[in-house]
């Protein structure tokens, strides 16, 4: 069996709610399933309370988009409180940060004669935290571009022709507030940040120092030899273990959730580790 603690859901640029999150999760015989949505845990609750009438065991979590020495680094925040008023003040910046860069794209957008509507933003978003996957998804369905690669690499990726920076706090930052909303800080996806393991080893010790407790060393894109060096410099930190697949649904349909029919499977031998952290004893 499998567990997966790092999927997206309607609340931010995922395709599912978080019901339909449980329900795939049951249906792929998971034995766990952390909701991790970009800057926002809005869908936590409802995902919980799915979870447990399922009889899934569940985490809450959220994804953070943080800056580090002038890397784009995400942090994915475990066992955190999606009640604690605290942490809504806090992530609000980073929220109007994406809704001040969302305005900035659709006009760079429409002086490159893609002209996209609000109102077309607030029904593929649904639930407000929009963001480019959503761009790239109405720019396919208009048909600008073939696919969502393209509308990354011609407009929206970084410094391509309709990008658009917005606020970020550090990733000390979140590291900080994760804690204080009961959670644990994990790196996500460190083989994504850069090709060279020399410059992950460095941010992951780096991070390490400012209180970081995990690396996510299973994800799909992760090469076995990366993956070996990330448990191996893991073990020699200290710090947790985690995977999960950056499930977005139909929003990235290459992107499968670990369990029944994907090839991916991060371990269950990963969650009493979590747990135990969280103060939690897990059912296995």
């Amino acid at each position: 069996m499998c567990i997966d603690l790092h999927t997206h859901s309607s609340y931010s640029d995922g395709s599912l709610t978080p019901q339909e999150l449980v329900d795939l999760a049951v249906k792929h015989r998971l034995r766990c399933l952390a909701l991790t949505d970009h800057d926002t845990v809005e869908g936590v609750p409802e995902l919980l309370r799915h979870a447990a009438a399922a009889g899934l065991e569940a985490v809450s979590g959220v994804e953070i988009s943080t800056t580090w020495n002038g890397h784009t680094v995400h942090v994915l925040g475990y066992g955190i409180d999606p009640a604690l008023p605290a942490l809504h003040v806090w992530l609000r910046p980073i929220q109007e940060g994406r809704n001040t860069r969302n305005r900035a794209i659709q006009s760079k957008l429409a002086a490159l004669g893609m002209d996209i509507k609000d109102e077309e933003l607030l029904a593929i978003s649904e639930y407000g935290q929009t963001g480019r996957p959503h761009f790239a998804r109405i720019m396919v369905e208009r048909g600008f571009v073939p696919n969502v690669d393209t509308a990354f690499n011609l407009y929206l990726g970084h410094g391509k022709a309709a990008w658009a920076p917005r606020f970020s706090y550090t990733s000390a930052e979140a590291i900080r507030i994760i804690h204080e909303s009961g959670g644990k800080a994990v790196l996500a996806h460190p083989g994504v940040l850069s090709p060279d393991a020399s410059v992950v080893e460095g941010l992951v010790r780096e991070l390490t120092a400012c209180g970081l407790d995990g690396v996510e060393v299973y994800y799909p894109t992760h090469a076995h030899s990366l993956r070996r060096r990330l448990l191996e410099l893991a073990q020699s930190l200290g710090l947790l273990v985690t995977g999960g697949s950056d499930f977005h649904g139909a929003a990235r349909p290459e992107r499968l959730m670990a369990g029944h029919g994907s090839d991916f499977c991060p371990p269950v031998s990963l969650l009493p580790p979590l747990m135990a952290a969280l103060g939690r004893s897990s059912t296995l």
